[in-house]
């Protein structure tokens, strides 16, 4: 009877490891963010043409979008990188990706030393509930980005029939 008891402590207990496995991994994107890549294929081609064969570093840059907008046509976008701006080391430029859109860059801004900072505040249009992201390339030739989240209620870049 001894012998009965253990063995379904054992199978309870490898089921229970099991289940705690599978719900770690379900839930490894949220744990580990350097671990999340964008979603769509569109997007992540666009990623991987800015970057090439460098590694993106999360960090130093800051993506500023609401979390809740009305509509998609016009959503305000704040981004800074954090960077001395100096000749040796400084921000080159900033893409900026919309992983919903029919056409995810949304844009680049480029930045020299005499910029002062790498910040800048503009509109932009977003198709759907999504993920934006922000890849900031260094004058060292690293590649750093950051990430906003947003839900909107009524879409924007609709496709007309």
């Amino acid at each position: 009877m001894t012998e009965l008891n253990q063995s379904s402590k054992a199978t309870k207990l490898s089921r229970r490891m099991y289940l705690s496995a599978l719900g770690l991994l379900g839930i490894s994107g949220w744990i580990v963010p350097s671990l999340t890549v964008a979603k769509k294929p569109e997007a992540m081609d666009a990623i991987a043409k800015i970057v090439g064969s460098n590694t993106i570093r999360d960090g130093r840059v800051k993506l500023v979008i609401p979390p809740l907008v009305e509509s998609g046509n016009l959503v305000v976008l704040k981004l800074s990188v954090g960077s001395p701006m100096t000749a040796n080391d400084y921000v080159k430029a900033v893409h900026v990706i919309a992983e919903g859109n029919p056409l995810p860059n949304i844009f680049a801004a480029y930045f020299t030393p005499r910029s002062g900072r790498a910040e800048l505040t503009t509109r932009v249009r977003l198709a759907d509930s999504q993920r934006v992201w922000a890849i900031a390339q260094m004058s060292d030739g690293s590649f750093w980005q950051g990430y906003a989240d947003t839900l909107v209620t009524l879409s924007a870049c609709t496709e007309m029939i």
